[in-house]
C-alpha cells in the first residue's frame, strides 16, 4: 500500500524535482518506508511505499525492460502470480517480485484490456515515455482512491488531493456547488470535488492524457445477471468463492495480517475464516456504544488474541480536525472517527489489516433493503390515493408512521438515497446562505443511475444506487483514508471481483429472504460460526455525539465553530445556532444535522484557515 504523485508541465527539470518531492511528502503517511522519483522534459512521477510485498525489491518507481515504460502503483493484485507466469511464457522479462510489475509488463502485453483482469484494489499511473501518453486507472469497486486536477492548462494527480496542494501552479479554491447535496448526504456526491477543478476518477475507469487532450473510459460496470440456479447451489458457490477470496487477500503479503472485529457478522466471519493471530476493536464506555466486549468474546472462541481500546469524549474531539485533514474532503460519518484510532490501535502490531466493508452491498445486507408487507401494500395503491394521504400526514404532528406515508407515496427515484440522508432540499437550503440556496434535487443527482436500473426490482435497484455513491464516496473512503493515515493497509476480502462475478447471479429473492437481508450469507455464516454471530447485526461504531454536545463543554467546542467570521461564507449563522442551541436545551434533536454543519466548518479551517491537525 502506497501513494504516488505527478504532473505534466515546462518548468524546468530541477524546478520539477523540487515539486514533486514537497508533494510526495504531503503524502508520507500513506508510504513511510521509502520514496522513489522520475522526472524528464514534460512529466514528474513521485512515490511513497509502505513496504508490503517483495519487501527488498519493490520500490518505485519500476521501468519495463528497456526503460521506455514507468509506472507508480497503489494498491494490491492477489492474482499477479497467475499473470506473471503468463507474460514469463511470452517472453518478459522481470526484475522483481512485485506485483507492480506485473501491472507494467500486463499494459505492455495486452494494453488497456489487462484492467479486468486485474484482481485486486488499486489505483496507478502508466507513463509512456515514446509516445508521450499517460495512462491512469483505478480499481472497478473504488477500494483506492485516485484524483487529478485540471485547470487551463495544469494537469496533476494524486492518492490523495493534499499530494497536489504543493504544487506552485495548484490553484486552491472551495467548490460551493458541493455543500447543498454533502448536507443531504454526509458526503461529496459529484466527479468535481470540494477544491474546485480536482475530480475523482470514477471506480472502474481509466483515462489517457497525451498532447494535452484527456480522456476517460469505463473498464468496467455494475451489472446484474441473474441466474436461475436453485437456492443451495448459489449457496455453495458464493461459500467456495468467499474462502478462497479470503485465501487470496490473507496470504498475499511478506508481512503478519490482522483482522478487525466487531460484534458483526461481516467481520467475524472473515475472522472465522482467516483465523489471524490478531483481531483490533474499538468502542465507547456508553451503553449501546460498546462492541469490544463481543469482539473479545468471539476471539476468545477463535482463540485469538484481541486488543481493544476505549475512546474518551476528550480524545474524540480532539481528533476530529485531524480526520477531516485525512479525508481530504469534508466527510461527516461519525464512524471515520472511532476507525481512524482503530487503525492507530493495529497499526502497532500489524501492517496489514483485513475488514468486512461491502458485505451488506453485494449481499442486501442492509436494513432499507427489507421493506415490511405493510409498506408493501401501501406502496402498491395507485398515486392518486397515496398523494393527498401524503399531503394530510405533512400537515399534521408527529405520530408513529407519519414518515413512512410521507416517504413511500413518492417514486422510487425520490424516495431511496442510500443510507445517510441528514436532512432533505428545504432544510438544506434553510441552512445555507442567500448565495448557496438552489433548487437542486437529489433526484437531479441520482436519476441518471436510476434511469440504468429502472427494469429492475427494487433491491437491485437500491444495492445499484448504493454501490455508486455509499461504498465508493463513504464507506471506502473513510476506510483508505483513516488506515492510511496510521501507514496501516486495509484489505477487503468480499470486494473481489471473484466474488462480485458469483454474487451479481443471485436473485434478489434469495438475498431477502424469511424476513432476513443478506439471507445466503447468514446461512453461510451460520454453517461457520455460532448462531449468536451469524444472526447478529453491526452496530457500525455507533458514536454518543448527540449525546455529548447536550454538555457545556462541546456544546461551547461547536458554538465557537459556528460563530468564527467566514460561517457567512456558507451558512445562515443565526439558523444554525439556533439549531444548537435547540439540541443543547434538549428541545429536538439535531445531532446528525449539527454534525455535518461541524465537520465541514472543521475541514474548512483546516484547509483554508491553516488550522493545526
Amino acid at each position: 500500500m502506497c501513494g504516488f504523485v505527478g504532473f505534466v508541465d515546462q518548468m524546468a527539470a530541477k524546478e520539477k524535482e523540487i515539486a514533486v518531492k514537497k508533494m510526495a511528502d504531503r503524502i508520507i503517511h500513506r508510504g513511510p518506508d521509502s520514496d522513489g522519483y522520475f522526472v524528464d522534459e514534460k512529466v514528474a512521477l513521485g512515490f511513497r511505499r509502505l513496504s508490503i510485498v517483495d519487501l527488498a525489491g519493490g520500490d518505485q518507481p519500476i521501468y519495463n525492460e528497456d526503460g521506455t515504460k514507468v509506472i507508480v502503483f497503489n494498491g494490491e493484485i492477489y492474482n499477479h502470480k497467475e499473470l506473471r507466469a503468463t507474460l514469463e511464457a511470452k517472453g518478459h522479462r522481470f526484475k522483481t517480485n512485485a506485483d507492480t510489475e506485473v501491472v507494467l509488463h500486463g499494459y505492455e502485453e495486452f494494453g488497456e484490456s489487462l484492467f479486468p483482469l486485474l484482481r485486486g484494489m488499486f489505483a496507478f499511473v502508466i507513463y509512456d515515455r515514446t509516445s508521450g501518453a499517460l495512462v491512469g486507472c483505478r480499481d472497478p469497486f473504488g477500494i483506492k482512491p485516485f484524483y487529478y486536477y485540471r485547470n487551463g492548462d495544469e494537469f496533476m494527480f494524486s492518492s490523495e488531493i493534499k499530494g497536489m496542494l504543493d504544487h506552485p501552479n495548484f490553484v486552491k479554491a472551495v467548490n460551493k456547488k458541493s455543500l447543498k447535496m454533502y448536507l443531504i448526504f454526509q458526503y461529496s456526491v459529484f466527479e468535481e470535488t470540494f477544491f474546485e477543478h480536482v475530480y475523482k476518477l470514477k471506480p472502474g475507469h481509466f483515462f489517457r492524457f497525451q498532447d494535452g487532450k484527456f480522456e476517460t473510459n469505463a473498464y468496467f460496470t455494475i451489472q446484474y445477471n441473474k441466474t436461475p440456479l436453485a437456492y443451495e447451489e448459489h449457496k455453495k458457490r458464493v461459500e467456495e468463492v468467499l474462502k478462497d477470496s479470503v485465501k487470496y487477500h490473507q496470504i498475499t503479503a511478506d508481512v503478519e495480517v490482522g483482522s478487525y472485529l466487531s460484534g458483526g457478522v461481516d467481520s467475524s466471519y472473515v475472522v472465522s475464516v482467516a483465523k489471524p493471530d490478531k483481531t483490533f476493536t474499538v468502542g465507547f464506555e456508553e451503553k449501546g456504544f460498546d462492541e469490544t466486549k463481543l469482539a473479545s468474546e468471539f476471539s476468545g472462541l477463535m482463540g485469538i488474541h484481541n486488543f481493544k481500546k476505549y475512546i474518551s469524549k476528550e480524545e474524540f474531539f480532539d481528533v476530529l480536525p485531524k480526520v477531516q485533514y485525512y479525508t481530504d474532503e469534508p466527510h461527516a460519518n461519525l464512524s471515520a472517527v472511532p476507525l481512524i484510532f482503530l487503525s492507530e490501535l493495529a497499526a502497532q502490531q500489524v501492517k496489514v489489516v483485513l475488514s468486512g466493508e461491502g458485505s451488506d452491498e453485494m449481499f442486501g445486507g442492509y436494513n432499507e433493503y427489507l421493506e415490511p408487507k405493510s409498506v408493501q401494500a401501501y406502496m402498491a395503491l395507485p398515486n392518486w390515493v397515496k398523494k393527498p394521504i401524503a399531503a394530510v400526514a405533512k400537515c399534521l404532528p408527529h405520530f408513529p408512521g407519519k414518515n413512512t406515508l410521507i416517504k413511500y407515496s413518492k417514486p422510487f427515484c425520490e424516495r431511496y438515497l442510500g443510507h445517510a440522508q441528514i436532512m432533505d432540499e428545504k432544510e438544506a437550503n434553510r441552512i445555507l446562505c442567500d448565495g448557496l440556496k438552489d433548487n437542486m434535487t437529489t433526484t437531479d443527482v441520482l436519476r441518471p443511475y436510476y434511469e440504468k436500473v429502472k427494469d429492475c426490482d427494487d433491491v437491485q435497484k437500491k444495492m445499484y444506487l448504493d454501490m455508486h455513491f455509499w461504498l465508493p464516496q463513504d464507506i471506502l473512503l473513510k476506510a483508505d483514508k483513516m488506515t492510511m493515515a496510521n501507514s496501516l493497509e486495509l484489505r477487503v476480502p468480499f470486494l473481489d471481483m471473484e466474488v462480485w462475478r458469483v454474487a451479481s447471479q443471485i436473485p434478489s429473492e434469495y438475498l431477502v429472504k424469511d424476513g432476513k437481508t443478506k439471507a445466503i450469507f447468514r446461512d453461510i455464516a451460520h454453517d461457520q460460526m455460532p448462531d449468536d454471530w451469524s444472526n447478529r447485526r453491526k452496530l457500525g461504531f455507533p458514536v454518543p455525539f448527540t449525546k455529548w454536545i447536550r454538555e457545556e463543554k462541546y456544546y461551547n467546542r461547536l458554538k465557537e465553530a459556528f460563530n468564527k467570521p467566514y460561517v457567512d461564507e456558507f451558512f445562515d449563522r443565526k439558523v444554525i445556532n439556533k439549531m444548537l442551541e435547540d439540541h443543547y436545551k434538549n428541545k429536538t434533536n439535531h445531532g446528525r444535522k449539527l454534525y455535518n454543519i461541524y465537520a465541514f466548518l472543521l475541514w474548512y479551517a483546516v484547509y483554508f484557515e491553516d488550522q493545526a491537525v
